[in-house]
């Protein structure tokens, strides 16, 4: 269930087939009934602009973030001329199946959808369509990636993201124009202080740690729960999660290199691990649209752990690409067939990382994209495979949905950022949908 504000006008002229109409109402209101509890909707098809008038009139306090209009029978655009006075959100024009062909005109409901796209256009609105019944697959795939798309630009002008420690030297992408993001998507920052952290991480008492340690241990094969970098790994963690709760921070972009192995003793991987499998987005090197591109990875996908990764490797003979990272990743993102295995930095020798190739299953690929004239975002489709780990670290193989060599050209020519989020769900269509709704390039390989 998405919590948007719905609201549903079934149209239809009562010189067109009724019976016919009225299944098709009770169908579509079932459907729109499940996505929804906040659903604004007529006990009966509007047959007049009088009782649409009505309708509207007997839910004053009601605001929609989204119009679904169907045209269940022919209409002319009276009905929408009049709507459009009365709320300027975006409406979705639905038309219906034709019940049969031969003989008579039964509903007309393409030509209703037709003439009210017409006035749409014309009058410069924010408007899609759609044509389907509401038992075809493809109408609740989009309504809910729709929703999907209206729930999540809504918690991104809710995001708060924790910004803790600076990018690296030379990461330019890990940066981001602030005031840019934030008329764009609505996401704050929140920047902390990293060497204070450390400093004050340290006085977290086992009992508040200890908790960590066990969960991380419960996951992760062969993890010592006594070594010092385990330890200090789990008052980290403690103590940053609790000040992340405390201030509303539901996503972390965070500094990893060279402090957390010089003055805090522990690699950095295992902090953004376990909270990413807790459900707190986090991109390592500190990277903020790294960051936001994971979470909205997560929430359009139904909370699902997203994958941060470098792409290190073509495969032209087997048409695939390689992500990879020095060893951060959700516990719950590896491959069944060996687990998350505790491991150590692949550079700088310390513990713990994570070792593992990601899980078989389809992927989608994304990046909130910054350029020089504004935001976009890149969307990608393919297969994880399930093949063995390929590199020291977290990583995995994937099949991209086209030629993989033209793909990574196009990559690079086109200036994407070397961080990639990786999600096991088809979100492609959700993804499309909020680029919509933040005003926003939608680019799409292939």
């Amino acid at each position: 269930m998405f919590e948007v504000n719905l609201a549903y006008f079934p149209i239809g002229r009562t010189t067109f087939e009724m019976e016919v109409a009225e299944r098709y109402f009770r169908e579509s209101m079932e459907l729109l009934g499940g996505l929804t509890p906040y659903l604004m909707a007529p006990d009966s098809i509007l047959a007049s602009v009088e009782e649409m008038s009505s309708f509207i009139q007997a839910h004053p306090g009601f605001k929609p973030d989204l119009i679904v209009y169907q045209s269940i029978t022919f209409a002319d655009a009276e009905y929408i001329v009049n709507l459009m006075e009365q709320y300027d959100v975006p409406i979705l024009v639905w038309s219906v199946r034709e019940p049969s062909v031969g003989g008579r005109l039964r509903l007309n409901s393409l030509t209703g959808g037709n003439s009210t796209c017409n006035a749409l256009h014309y009058f410069e609105r924010d408007y899609d369509f759609m044509l389907g019944n509401a038992a075809e697959p493809q109408i609740a795939r989009k309504l809910r990636a729709k929703l999907a798309a209206f729930e999540t630009a809504a918690k991104l002008r809710r995001l708060t993201v924790g910004v803790v420690g600076e990018h690296p030297a030379g990461f330019y992408f890990s940066g981001v124009d602030e005031r840019l993001l934030a008329k764009t998507t609505g996401v704050k920052l929140q920047r902390l202080n990293l060497q204070q952290l450390f400093e004050e991480a340290i006085n977290v008492p086992e009992e508040q740690y200890a908790p960590l340690i066990e969960a991380a241990a419960a996951k992760v094969v062969g993890l010592n729960r006594g070594e010092d970098p385990t330890i200090k790994f789990a008052q980290f963690a403690a103590y940053l999660r609790q000040l992340f709760d405390e201030r509303g921070i539901k996503a972390a972009a965070m500094r990893c290199w060279p402090d957390f192995f010089v003055e805090l003793g522990a690699a950095p991987c295992s902090t953004l691990s376990q909270f990413i499998e807790d459900g707190l987005v986090s991109a390592c090197e500190a990277d903020i649209n790294g960051a936001v591109s994971m979470y909205i990875q997560q929430e359009l996908s139904g909370g699902l752990p997203p994958y941060l990764g470098d792409l290190v490797h073509v495969d032209e003979e087997m048409n695939t690409v390689s992500f990879w990272h020095c060893g951060a990743g959700a516990y719950s993102l590896a491959n069944p067939s060996t687990g998350a295995k505790a491991g150590v930095h692949p550079n700088r020798k310390m513990g713990f990382t994570l070792e593992f190739g990601l899980k078989a299953g389809q992927v989608t690929i994304s990046r909130l994209s910054q350029t020089s004239k504004g935001y976009r975002m890149l969307i990608m489709r393919g297969e994880a495979l399930d093949r063995p780990q390929q590199f020291a670290g977290t990583s995995g193989e994937i099949r991209l949905n086209g030629n993989a060599n033209e793909m990574v050209c196009s990559l690079m020519a086109d200036g994407f950022e070397p961080h990639y989020s990786i999600v096991h769900a088809d979100i492609a269509e959700e993804l499309k949908e909020l680029c919509k709704r933040l005003g926003i390039e939608a680019v799409i390989y292939p």
